[in-house]
């Protein structure tokens, strides 16, 4: 039986621990610090075994694979003797990406992602889809499978939460912008914090879609260092994009290879 340990006990490191053990993982969940009695519940009820305001190296290293909570910074002593050992270290998103074959819609930026997948979340909830918010914001996304697998996932993902993805897979993919944020976590370099942003379509195909922002000069800088291979969408309030959509007046014209359409501003209100 392959080792499981979770590094963190909140909704990310509880949901990876409930849906590992589903699926036959010996699970074990390690947090430094004080554990909310909720999710200390969850883990009782489930017979998943924990610890709380320590890391037991020894518990730790006998894993075969690790999933971080993304607010444990690469530099943590715990996450280096990991990586010392060769231990492979992945997040929760990749985690549980790899028990579902539904449609995931992957949003991520700096500013307005939430906004951006609570209206995608609430518009496909509108059309009768089943549908669950997942990430960075509502639940966790293994929770959730774990739970009931839903035909159409929309996931908030930060750039913390990226940086240990190696095999995620969003069928649509969404960078809303990149500005300077969180550089403590990137040597103070932006173009680190831009190419954490851009892992959200590291293992997209042609068959996957890259929707951006063309109005952003980071997010098309970073966009000409990588090589992507799915259809890229982009979207404009000050330049006529074709494929994409950009806002005319007082209209938005979409125009994809497959369809055009226009909507007024004023049906969006």
């Amino acid at each position: 039986m392959e080792r499981i340990v979770m590094l963190g006990g909140a909704e990310s490191g509880v949901g990876a621990a409930v849906l590992a053990q589903l699926r036959g993982y010996d699970v074990f969940v390690s947090d430094n610090k004080s554990m909310k009695p909720h999710f200390k519940k969850q883990l009782i009820e489930g017979n998943i075994p924990f610890e709380e305001n320590a890391h037991s190296v020894e518990k730790i290293l006998r894993a075969n694979e690790i999933i971080k909570s993304p607010g444990i910074p690469e530099e943590s002593p715990i996450i280096q003797l990991i990586r010392s050992k060769g231990i492979p270290v992945i997040s929760e998103i990749e985690f549980a990406s790899r028990f579902t074959q539904s449609t995931i819609i992957a949003i991520t930026g700096t500013n307005g992602k939430s906004t951006t997948a609570s209206l995608t979340y609430h518009i496909l909830q509108k059309a009768g889809l089943d549908v669950s918010l997942v990430g960075n914001i509502g639940k966790s996304f293994a929770h959730q499978i774990a739970v009931r697998d839903c035909a159409y996932y929309v996931a908030e993902i930060s750039s913390f939460q990226l940086d240990d993805c190696y095999e995620f897979k969003p069928h649509i993919s969404v960078l809303t912008n990149i500005s300077n944020n969180h550089l403590d976590r990137y040597h103070y370099e932006a173009r680190r914090y831009a190419d954490s942003k851009l892992r959200i379509i590291q293992k997209q195909s042609t068959d996957d879609c890259f929707i951006y922002n063309a109005d952003d000069e980071a997010s098309v800088k970073a966009i000409d260092r990588h090589r992507i291979p799915s259809e890229q969408l982009s979207f404009s309030q000050q330049i006529k994009v074709q494929p994409g959509a950009y806002l005319d007046n007082s209209e938005i014209i979409f125009q994809t290879k497959q369809t055009s359409f226009s909507m007024a501003l004023f049906n969006l209100g």
